[in-house]
């Protein structure tokens, strides 16, 4: 008996590909693309850096593909002869180029069959050049997004072969942008793109000049924030930058880079160089003032030499006591450095003040670490500021074991409770409003009765909440949102917390002192 596939992939027409670029973009789209059933004939990826292969030449090594690390395909403007050839020699029909920074020669791009298609992190025409998504951010535009070009001798001036586009969010950095659009739904665009090439059915659209631009690479020496602007040039020059080289300021006399933004409360008075009045140090970070007298919030500051703190804890000098671990988190510990050496492979042994970053790491590997450690360790909850933050092993391990033990350093929540005896049992009821992490009472003491329907006795007096109380209540909620963990955590993550929280129930909170709907029940409501 005959078998035939189900899989509509198995009917379509397949080409056989050069992947030209690097990353673990470039590993994703050559991975998915060997899955759709193409045939990668050859990898030509950057050389090992400090004895560390590039994600994608890891990859195509690990599946037997030709692989080519080419430190330059040019040289004095003229091609190389050897490499051409090495090129030539696999054979492909089309050139993938998800992310390259070499230049390529010409006699390389139209060599195939098909040409060559590359991937651009912009709306082209608007903000062609290497920085891009930085650019998209800066300028305040609306919508961000990527196409897929057909490449010519210009620079990212070839034919539109797809696009796609996302809004812009007020508080999207670099980061966010990237992985919640640019990085997951560039990959499918690419397997679509030489699938549509594949099929004979891929356009080819002229780029018009109308509202081209062109801008410059970001660098340490041209990212100083202008402080003499509007507050919202200011924010966006900020989010629009990567940690390196990250936008910066001089602060208190000193060069800090600014991360994170968000929005604004009270705190200790800091000076910063070319801003109209100074900053403040609050409990939610940095405050800075733009021309206009507005108010931003800077979440995160990075030092000269990569360090990264809370900005809050700016003019914090205390240290943290070292925690003892237990012998599963030793154990756990000694997991974690595998992942480290994995990284780090340059490096002859991961010891205690190995720093993360000056071993060599770049952003691609903080993306990596944070991804393994989350198969790894499912129930930490890490973002790639927490590796900022804690850049030697050491450091590492002591914040990834608060995190673990849910020490987190955040104020104990003081909670004062009403207490009644109800049906055989003691009942424990907040009477306070809950506002911004902290139960307090009503901005004007207001206070009314809660009744118990049965019989109309009173239970306890409750702050009355005004609308100045609920107006910070709303703003409190949507800052944790914008700004908290739960909202930059993607569904995966959620869930997993979630489906925790119903198979634990230790870990969810008393709902007798979270919940009116439970306590009106015991009432019998």
């Amino acid at each position: 008996m005959r078998k035939f596939s189900s899989s509509s992939a198995y009917y379509q027409n397949k080409l056989k590909l050069a992947l030209i670029g690097q990353s673990l973009f470039g590993q994703e789209v050559y991975t998915n693309l060997r899955k759709q059933g193409h045939k990668v004939v050859g990898v030509f990826t950057v050389p090992d850096k400090d004895g560390k292969a590039d994600p994608l030449a890891v990859v195509a090594e690990k599946d037997g593909t030709p692989v080519f690390k080419f430190p330059r395909w040019r040289v004095k403007g003229k091609p190389i002869p050897e490499v051409v050839e090495a090129y030539k020699a696999v054979g492909a029909e089309l050139n993938v180029m998800p992310f390259c920074s070499q230049f390529i020669p010409m006699n390389v791009i139209d060599f195939p069959k098909h040409g060559s298609i590359i991937y651009h992190p912009s709306i082209l025409p608007r903000h062609r050049g290497a920085s891009a998504i930085n650019w998209t951010l800066i300028e305040g535009d609306k919508k961000a997004g990527f196409s897929i070009f057909w490449a010519d001798d210009g620079l990212d001036t070839g034919p539109i072969l797809l696009q796609k586009e996302c809004p812009v969010e007020p508080n999207d950095t670099v980061d966010t942008l990237y992985n919640r659009f640019l990085f997951p739904e560039g990959i499918k665009a690419m397997v679509e793109a030489v699938q549509l090439i594949a099929d004979g059915k891929a356009p080819k659209i002229p780029q018009s000049e109308d509202g081209a631009s062109y801008e410059g690479i970001q660098k340490k020496s041209n990212a100083k924030v202008n402080m003499a602007q509007p507050t919202e040039v200011i924010h966006n020059w900020i989010r629009g930058h990567d940690k390196v080289p990250g936008a910066w300021a001089v602060i208190d006399g000193k060069v800090r880079f600014l991360n994170t933004v968000g929005s604004v409360p009270t705190g200790q008075p800091i000076e910063v160089e070319g801003a109209s009045q100074p900053g403040l140090i609050a409990k939610s970070g940095l405050i800075l003032f733009g021309s206009d007298g507005k108010a931003l919030q800077v979440k995160n500051l990075q030092f000269e030499d990569g360090k990264m703190i809370p900005a809050s804890k700016y003019f914090s000098s205390e240290e943290t006591a070292s925690l003892d671990l237990t012998d599963d988190e030793k154990k756990m510990a000694e997991e974690i450095r595998v992942i480290w050496k994995g990284i780090l492979s340059n490096v002859p042994a991961i010891d205690d003040t190995t720093d993360f970053f000056k071993s060599g790491a770049a952003s691609m590997d903080v993306v990596r670490l944070v991804e393994e450690l989350k198969q790894k360790c499912g129930g930490v909850q890490l973002q790639n500021e927490d590796v900022y933050m804690a850049t030697t092993f050491q450091s590492f391990i002591q914040m990834f074991v608060r995190r673990l033990r849910g020490e987190d350093q955040e104020e104990e929540l003081v909670i004062d409770y009403v207490t009644k005896d109800v049906n055989n049992m003691t009942v424990k009821m907040p009477y306070q409003c809950f506002i911004n992490g902290k139960f307090e009472d009503a901005e004007d003491g207001k206070t009314y009765n809660t009744v118990n329907p049965t019989d109309g006795s009173v239970i306890c007096k409750v702050s009355y909440a005004s609308v100045a109380d609920v107006d910070r209540a709303v703003s409190a909620a949507k800052e944790a949102f914008d700004n908290g963990p739960w909202g930059k955590m993607n569904p995966r993550d959620r869930g997993r917390l979630l489906y925790r929280a119903q198979r634990y129930p230790s870990i969810r909170p008393d709902p007798i002192a979270t919940s009116p709907l439970q306590r009106k029940s015991l009432w019998g409501e």
